[in-house]
């Protein structure tokens, strides 16, 4: 082994924390039968929504369920719609127990938060980050609060800025495959071609505003659109916003 001046031993690689974008997937029932046929309900409309996502399974409505939940058939389940299940978190002892026995790693047990009525079974809406191993492509901007982060680069497929806690402002293209994503608002004044995610977190009030609206995907506190549903020749390729009205996404010229 190559040893340096100061007497240190060189090695090949180093060992690092990372952060890596993952969707969470919170569970309301155990009964694998409802799972699956509320997934398949969910994302019947775009089977592609996925793209090899890792996803972290969200044990803390069901720590307390009497009935054992398959977690051999959640994670085929899930992996049909082009996901990766990695990670578990906030079950019981005998749950997590079950998880690692199929590969599950646990993560950190999620901070209290206020949870509103939904109706499904599966909810499919928050967007978190979680340690798990280090991506290259992904790029996250730290935000010590409440603020804005400004981006003068163009993104490029695969590449993916956050801003937690606060606003996203893009000075230049977003490509097809790159993602934006921010708990505000999202600004892009140039073609929104990927992904954007506005109120990661929740917030119904957060709008994306572009100059010119061609995106893959747009979504607001969990309720998304994609290219599926066409965009109104009104606003395709041109400044447009887009904004949450109860449970439907509106897309309007500016």
């Amino acid at each position: 082994m190559a040893v340096d001046s100061a007497g240190h031993a060189r090695t090949s690689f180093d060992l690092k924390s990372a952060s890596l974008p993952v969707v969470a997937v919170v569970l309301k029932t155990t009964d694998a039968e409802v799972l699956a046929r509320e997934l398949a309900a969910r994302l019947a409309d775009d089977p592609d929504f996925f793209d090899n996502d890792p996803v972290l399974i969200d044990l803390a409505q069901v720590r307390e369920a009497e009935a054992p939940l398959d977690f051999a058939a959640l994670v085929a389940e899930l992996r049909k719609y082009r996901t990766r299940p990695v990670a578990v978190r906030g079950g019981s002892a005998e749950q997590m127990d079950a998880a690692h026995a199929v590969g599950l790693i646990a993560a950190p047990a999620a901070p209290p938060a206020r949870v509103e009525p939904v109706p499904a079974e599966v909810e499919v809406r928050e967007v978190v980050r979680d340690v798990v191993h280090e991506v290259e492509v992904v790029r996250e901007v730290p935000v010590p609060g409440p603020g804005t982060v400004v981006i003068d680069k163009p993104l490029r497929s695969g590449q993916q800025v956050y801003a937690r806690g606060g606003d996203l402002v893009v000075m230049a293209v977003v490509s097809f495959g790159a993602e934006v994503i921010a708990d505000g608002n999202i600004h892009v004044y140039a073609p929104l071609r990927g992904r954007a995610i506005a109120g990661a977190r929740g917030n119904t009030e957060a709008r994306i505003f572009t100059t010119c609206m061609e995106p893959q995907l747009v979504s607001i506190a969990g309720i998304y659109r994609t290219t599926e549903v066409a965009i109104p020749a009104d606003v395709l390729g041109k400044p447009a916003q887009v904004r949450l009205e109860g449970e439907k996404l509106l897309i309007e010229p500016l």
